[in-house]
């Protein structure tokens, strides 16, 4: 491949390029009418203008996209992870239009990309499962059968979904018939789709997903695995590599159970294999993303072996450079999301202008972005500004670096995550590793953040009355010095 059309926006596209530009891989950047003075669209070899900002009119257009490989003569698609990623129609109309689509087979996306399916899949290798239905519940009455034979609490989850919609815990079977049809409804409205299946709530879980790379040759490797379960609504804030909790021999086990689910479905590419691990550090396949996870960069930091340039080989029928027993882990990295949210008002998304952006630097610090200051946070996509990610020779000091870095990162404009970020990674549970999904909810009050703001700008305030007082005292003895500060404040107002 001479040349690659990335279709997808921000942090991902500019990530995906710089590996293409290492390689000799002259690239194509794709954007909505909002991106236009995006970093990633000036960072591209060439950039066309595929719609306006909505993504259903710009980067959901598949056939746009797909004629745009055609006027500039590329050779493949790279879809990054988000709109177009796991769309199997897709991935099929680019390979019939005689173009290589840099990630696994459609049909490989429709098994995954279908719970039911994937689960069945997975269980020929029987792959731990977590109890439940054996597929889609069809009736309420059926469902209130298996929810008492599953046992209670149980969770009721749509099939084609993630992200926490079209799931409900039901806690007694009371409440089973309206959670279900919320869950049913909710997950028609999101996917489609109503299709929804009923599991055992595991009460205390660990979310650890394990990535996986195989070739068209038959060979597939697992990269180890990342420990993802700081969550907020169901979805990652903060991620590491490797788990804290997990033994080599579960670590062997859970990588031989991904190679599996992998073969399942004769998987080629980058992909991730999704468990539960309980409080008895047993494990049970979750699902499988059919594409590169946001959180990948963790992984690049503890093997050495850059993601997507392997997704580039592998579709280019390489055999892989390596085997199982290359791979070793080094150090520890830990990744934090940094959304454009205001955590101490329940995580709602907050919009502005970056009047101040300023990335940490230093040893062992990456910033994986797609925003430059002064730019604006668009409305219409997700509202993550940047991945943070530190490494360390060990999980302390990969903590101690990404706080350091978090305090470095300087953003003026909007609320972010950031601080929600280092009260997690200075909280006793998460240095201890005693902590699972329900950190928030066990941990975490809105007023915690407010109560540290204010201590902040309290300190703020007294060190500001200090450095004027000090001014005032230096001013009285020294005209001529206040002349010149009169004049250094006229030239910074104009």
């Amino acid at each position: 491949m001479k040349k690659i059309v990335v279709a997808n926006r921000g942090e991902i596209a500019l990530r995906v390029m710089r590996s293409c530009r290492e390689m000799g891989i002259k690239t194509v950047a794709v954007y909505s009418e909002a991106d236009r003075n995006a970093p990633f669209v000036k960072y591209a070899d060439e950039a066309v203008c595929i719609g306006p900002p909505p993504s259903n009119q710009s980067y959901l257009m598949g056939n746009k996209i797909i004629e745009v490989c055609k006027q500039v003569n590329a050779d493949g698609i790279h879809p990054g992870y988000g709109f177009l990623s796991e769309n199997a129609e897709f991935a099929a109309s680019v390979n019939k239009a005689g173009l290589i689509f840099i990630g696994p087979s459609p049909e490989a996306m429709r098994m995954m990309g279908d719970k039911l399916s994937a689960k069945a899949a997975a269980k020929k290798y029987k792959i731990p499962m977590v109890p439940g239905s054996e597929g889609a519940i069809l009736s309420v009455k059926e469902g209130k059968e298996v929810a008492v034979a599953t046992g209670f609490p149980i969770l009721i989850k749509a099939s084609a979904g993630g992200g926490g919609k079209g799931m409900r815990i039901v806690e007694n079977i009371e409440e089973f018939e309206e959670q279900m049809k919320l869950a049913v409804s909710e997950a028609t409205s999101a996917f489609g789709d109503g299709s929804v299946f009923i599991e055992r709530y595991v009460a205390g879980p660990r979310h650890i997903e394990i990535q996986i790379l195989g070739d068209t040759h038959g060979n597939i490797v697992y990269l180890f695995e990342r420990e993802c379960s700081i969550q907020r609504r169901h979805q990652k804030v903060i991620e590491e590599a490797p788990s804290s909790v997990l033994t080599p021999e579960i670590r062997k086990a859970m990588g031989e159970c991904a190679v599996n689910v992998g073969k399942a479905c004769n998987y080629t590419g980058a992909g991730t294999v999704e468990f539960l691990l309980d409080e008895n550090k047993n494990f049970y396949f979750l699902e499988m993303n059919t594409r590169l996870q946001v959180e990948h960069p963790v992984t690049e930091m503890i093997t050495g072996i850059d993601l997507v340039k392997e997704q580039i080989k592998v579709a280019r029928g390489e055999k892989l450079s390596f085997t199982q027993n290359d791979l070793t882990i080094h150090g520890h990295s830990v990744e934090v999301r940094v959304y454009a949210e205001d955590p101490a008002n329940n995580f709602l998304p907050d919009i502005g202008k970056l009047f101040t952006y300023q990335r940490p630097q230093g040893l062992g610090v990456r910033v994986d972005d797609g925003f430059e200051e002064g730019m604006d946070i668009p409305i219409y996509y997700d509202p993550m500004i940047s991945k943070l990610i530190s490494f360390g020779k060990d999980r302390q000091e990969a903590i101690n670096r990404m706080i350091r870095a978090i305090d470095d990162y300087k953003i003026i404009g909007v609320e972010t995550t950031l601080p929600f970020c280092k009260f997690v990674l200075k909280h006793d549970a998460f240095t201890s590793g005693n902590f699972d999904t329900h950190f928030i909810k066990h941990y975490f009050k809105p007023e915690m953040l407010i109560h540290e703001n204010e201590d902040e700008a309290i300190i703020a305030a007294l060190v500001g009355a200090k450095l004027m007082n000090e001014s005032k005292t230096t001013a009285s003895t020294s005209p001529q010095n206040e002349e010149v500060e009169i004049s250094k404040w006229k030239t910074n107002r104009m």
